[in-house]
């Protein structure tokens, strides 16, 4: 129960990876909010997720300050505080760079990029009152090596990493902690719904020490970690959880 009176808010929490951490979070004794922007998505994560503690859930468009705001005010008015973050909403599409359009390059910007960048802003505002609190941002191998077909998602993860590491900075004199996981391969509704072929996943794996692919709980765990007093010392940093892919030439 590393979370133990600790409460959180997920966003991207309806599915995949955010549905993940948020139920580790409920494991380990936090209260916890999910936002999405699908509500069916939402309600049926929340469904879900209850017998395992108490979770809320809010409609929200991350881009939209008015929307991060209301969130912010929701969890606030359930628990009173908001101690963890964790920014996990994002999108991913694969594109040949030549083909990118302006709108799936200014979305995927908005979304995995700019949506951080208010959600951490206006919950970091509530943090620094309470002199405490840990964000932990998801961040992608793809943020530190390019990948042919992502050069927007790969973009917008390197600004999450340095963006997290200004944060970390900045934040520091108020007790908050800020963090990126940086997943490598991990199998989720996302990829295969951006496009990603069986074909694919055989010729990912095949590059992986680890022979396999990631699985949603053990980016969570990194996530939940992170989050924890157990990583009281550890800010501006990355975690990387690839099963070794990019240890390698």
């Amino acid at each position: 129960m590393r979370l133990q009176g600790k409460s959180a808010i997920v966003t991207g929490g309806g599915r995949g990876i955010g549905k993940a951490i948020a139920k580790k979070f409920l494991q380990e004794g936090a209260q916890v909010v999910i936002c999405d922007v699908e509500p069916k998505r939402l309600e049926q994560a929340q469904e879900e997720l209850t017998s395992f503690g108490e979770i809320h859930s809010v409609v929200t468009d991350v881009t939209k300050r008015d929307k991060v705001m209301t969130l912010v005010e929701f969890t606030k008015g359930k628990f009173g505080k908001i101690d963890i973050l964790a920014n996990n909403a994002g999108i991913a599409r694969f594109e040949p760079f030549l083909e990118i359009a302006d709108e799936n390059w200014q979305a995927t910007l908005n979304i995995n990029l700019s949506g951080v960048f208010l959600c951490s802003q206006i919950v970091a505002r509530e943090m620094k009152e309470q002199k405490s609190g840990a964000i932990v941002n998801m961040g992608s191998t793809n943020g530190i090596l390019g990948e042919p077909g992502l050069a927007h998602y790969n973009a917008t993860k390197a600004g999450v990493i340095l963006l997290g590491k200004s944060m970390a900075i900045e934040l520091a004199p108020y007790n908050i902690r800020v963090n990126s996981v940086c997943p490598g391969f991990i199998l989720t509704e996302l990829a295969l719904e951006g496009g990603m072929s069986e074909e694919t996943v055989r010729e990912y794996t095949s590059k992986i020490p680890l022979n396999r692919y990631g699985k949603v709980d053990e980016v969570a765990n990194a996530f939940a970690f992170l989050a924890s007093d157990e990583a009281s010392f550890i800010t501006g940093t990355e975690l990387v959880v690839d099963g070794g892919q990019i240890c390698q030439e």
